[in-house]
C-alpha cells in the first residue's frame, strides 16, 4: 500500500487536470460528447445511490421523491449530471467543482431545467473547514485527479453527517485497468480524450477503504462496476479489477 501522508499539500486541487476538464466545459451536456461516457455510467451510479439512501434513511421507493429533505452533496459535480437527477428525487443538492467553468454550465443548465441547486465553485476541504455536513456526500470519479488524496478523502469524510453516507467511486490500479480504463478508453474506443487519466493514481480498494475507516468511517457495501457491450451499458459486477464503488457510513455515535 503507498504511503498515506496528509503533508504532500496544503491542498487537494491540480491545476492541470482543472484545466484539462474546464476546457470541455461547453460538452457535459452532450450525451455524444467528450463526457459521452458519463452519460451512459450514470443510470448505475444513480441506481445505486438511490438504492443506498432508501435503505440508510428508511424512504419509500414509491414515493415520487423518495429522498425530499436530505441533504446531498455532490464534489467535483463538473456539469451537473448527477446533481440534477438527485434534485428531481427531493434532495436538497450542493454541487462543487473547483473548475470555475464547470460550475458556470451547470448553473445555467439548472436554470434551464427550473431546478434549484446550489453549485459552487469551491473544494471539499474549504467546504469542510466551513464546519458543512451532509446526509450524503458524493466522491464519484474525483479522487484519482486530486493532488492531495489524502487530504482530499479526510475532507470527504468530514463532510459526512452522523449516520450519513459516502458513496466513492474510482479505477482500480491493475493491469486490465491500464489495458481498458486508459489505452482501451482512451486510445481505442475513444470514450474519453486522451490523457483523461494517469494510472498511477488509481487506488485499490483497500488503499480507499483504508483512507475511509482512518477518518472515522464505517465500510457498508463495495461493488464492481462493468461494461456490457452487447447491452451498451454498465451493469454492478462482483468484478471490481476496473471500475468499482464504495459505500462507507459516518456511525451515529
Amino acid at each position: 500500500m503507498r504511503p498515506m501522508t496528509d503533508t504532500l499539500t496544503d491542498t487537494t486541487i491540480n491545476a492541470e487536470e482543472i484545466a484539462k476538464f474546464s476546457a470541455m466545459a461547453d460538452q457535459w451536456w452532450d450525451p455524444t460528447g467528450k463526457f459521452g461516457i458519463l452519460h451512459k455510467f450514470n443510470p448505475v451510479r444513480l441506481s445505486y445511490i438511490r438504492e443506498w439512501a432508501l435503505k440508510q434513511f428508511s424512504r419509500d421507493g414509491a414515493d415520487r421523491q423518495p429522498l425530499k429533505g436530505l441533504k446531498l452533496l455532490d464534489i467535483g459535480c463538473g456539469g451537473g449530471l448527477l446533481c440534477e437527477p438527485l434534485t428531481r428525487l427531493g434532495a436538497e443538492v450542493t454541487g462543487i467543482d473547483a473548475g470555475a467553468k464547470n460550475v458556470a454550465v451547470a448553473k445555467i443548465h439548472a436554470e434551464r431545467s427550473r431546478l434549484s441547486i446550489d453549485y459552487r465553485a469551491t473544494t471539499s476541504e474549504a467546504l469542510a473547514a466551513e464546519g458543512k455536513v451532509f446526509d450524503i456526500v458524493l466522491n464519484m470519479e474525483v479522487v484519482e485527479h486530486v493532488s492531495n488524496v489524502p487530504l482530499y478523502m479526510k475532507s470527504c469524510a468530514d463532510l459526512v453527517a452522523p449516520g450519513g453516507l459516502l458513496v466513492s467511486a474510482t479505477i482500480n490500479r491493475t493491469a486490465r485497468a491500464l489495458a481498458f480504463a486508459k489505452f482501451g478508453a482512451e486510445y481505442v474506443l475513444r470514450w474519453l480524450p486522451r490523457g483523461t487519466h494517469d494510472w498511477n493514481k488509481f487506488l485499490t480498494p483497500d488503499e480507499l477503504k483504508a483512507l475511509l475507516t482512518r477518518n472515522g468511517l464505517k465500510i457498508v457495501d463495495e461493488t464492481g462496476v462493468v461494461f456490457h457491450p452487447l447491452a451498451d451499458e454498465w451493469k454492478k459486477s462482483r468484478d471490481m479489477g476496473i471500475n468499482y464503488m464504495v459505500l462507507a457510513e459516518r456511525p451515529r455515535s
